[in-house]
């Protein structure tokens, strides 16, 4: 694989070559996908894998000590300029590299190695749940007791996406067996994980039809007394395990609307010709949102070149940064659909989906809401 093998970005360039082949792949491979995996009738998952052979999944990898996401988040950008839905995915991927990449357990190392990074396989995140309980917005909905060699677990997650029966993802539960609210900012007695969609134990169920983005292997998982060995551990203590990823798991959310926010400047433009001279009426125009997507691009590449870093203003930054991202997603979809006038209107047409892909990036966790909320109170 050459050049594109590298492992992380370097620190004057975020690795165009990872960046560029990935774009090259979205155009060629996913495109002619796109309205298909919206509609449910495909989960990309070759896809996945065939971007995960260009070194897609291992660019943020910690290497002795440092993390630089400027590179995923780039490529996911990519993948979102195209479609959204698998910018998703990709973000899921990601987040579940960024897991087990920053796990201190050796046995994990050992279990699942290079698997993620690779794409050999694939999966995603299930801290939607765990993220809310964390600033009191829900309680955690897995429980777990300690047996020998690892734990029991129980319970029921809503939505969990890019998820198949071979997959992998994270997340978190609550010990029954030990004292501490698990729900308060991470606090004492809660336990984070990998599990495993292999296991007997664990059901997926299908979700009813989602307004856009069905074929983002997204389930119900029922957790059934399922044994959870002590290699798939992620962090014994998952309060300080959380508080140090936590940056990294949102600022890899901005590939997903800069991705969408620039095909919406890309959608008016192309309406420009026929219809510009009477859309030039419209509040909105692309120019406004070239300038917005540079300056969250900017911002993104500055922040992601330090995730671990622990000051408040800089975490602060991220969120507001991710607040900003998803509804100016919303606003240039809006803005794209208005352009387009009644041929936007259309299924065949994808300002439809951009409508309908950029509400998700506005409500995926943390929402738009929780985001809110995180920068009213204290961290």
């Amino acid at each position: 694989m050459g050049s594109l093998a590298l492992s992380r970005v370097d620190a004057a360039s975020p690795a165009p070559t990872i960046v560029d082949e990935v774009a090259r792949l979205a155009r060629q491979e996913l495109a002619p996908l796109a309205s298909a995996i919206d509609a449910g009738s495909v989960y990309p998952g070759d896809f996945l894998r065939r971007i995960g052979d260009v070194g897609a999944w291992r660019s943020h990898v910690p290497l002795e000590g440092p993390a630089d996401l400027r590179c995923a988040i780039q490529s996911m950008a990519a993948l979102g300029e195209v479609c959204g839905a698998t910018a998703f995915m990709a973000w899921c991927q990601n987040t579940l590299v960024w897991y087990a990449a920053n796990s201190t357990n050796m046995k994990l190392a050992a279990r699942v190695g290079d698997s993620f990074a690779s794409g050999r396989v694939l999966g995603g995140t299930g801290l939607s749940n765990p993220m809310k309980s964390f600033f009191g917005i829900e309680r955690l909905k897995l429980k777990g007791r300690k047996v020998d060699g690892g734990y029991i677990v129980r319970g029921a997650l809503p939505w969990v996406s890019n998820l198949g029966p071979d997959h992998f993802f994270g997340t978190i539960f609550e010990r029954e067996d030990e004292e501490g609210d698990g729900t308060a900012k991470g606090g004492p007695g809660i336990v984070m994980f990998l599990a495993d969609c292999a296991d007997p134990a664990i059901t997926l169920q299908p979700c009813k039809p989602f307004l856009a983005m069905d074929g983002t292997g997204t389930y119900g998982v029922q957790f059934r007394d399922v044994f959870v060995p002590d290699e798939l551990i992620l962090a014994e203590q998952a309060g300080p395990f959380v508080k140090k990823i936590r940056a990294g798991f949102i600022l890899l959310q901005a590939g997903m609307g800069l991705g969408l926010i620039k095909d919406c400047i890309n959608i008016m433009d192309e309406v420009h010709a026929p219809l510009g001279h009477v859309n030039r009426y419209l509040p909105q125009q692309p120019t406004q949102f070239r300038e917005l997507h540079a300056e969250f691009e900017k911002e993104a590449m500055a922040l992601a070149r330090d995730p671990y870093n622990t000051d408040d203003a800089f975490w602060r930054r991220v969120v507001a940064l991710r607040l900003r991202i998803g509804d100016a997603s919303v606003a240039a979809a809006h803005a794209a659909m208005l352009h387009c006038g009644a041929r936007g209107y259309l299924k065949s047409h994808r300002a439809q989906r951009r409508l309908r892909e950029a509400y998700f990036v506005a409500i995926v966790t943390p929402a738009t809401k929780q985001l809110r909320k995180m920068l009213a109170e204290p961290s």
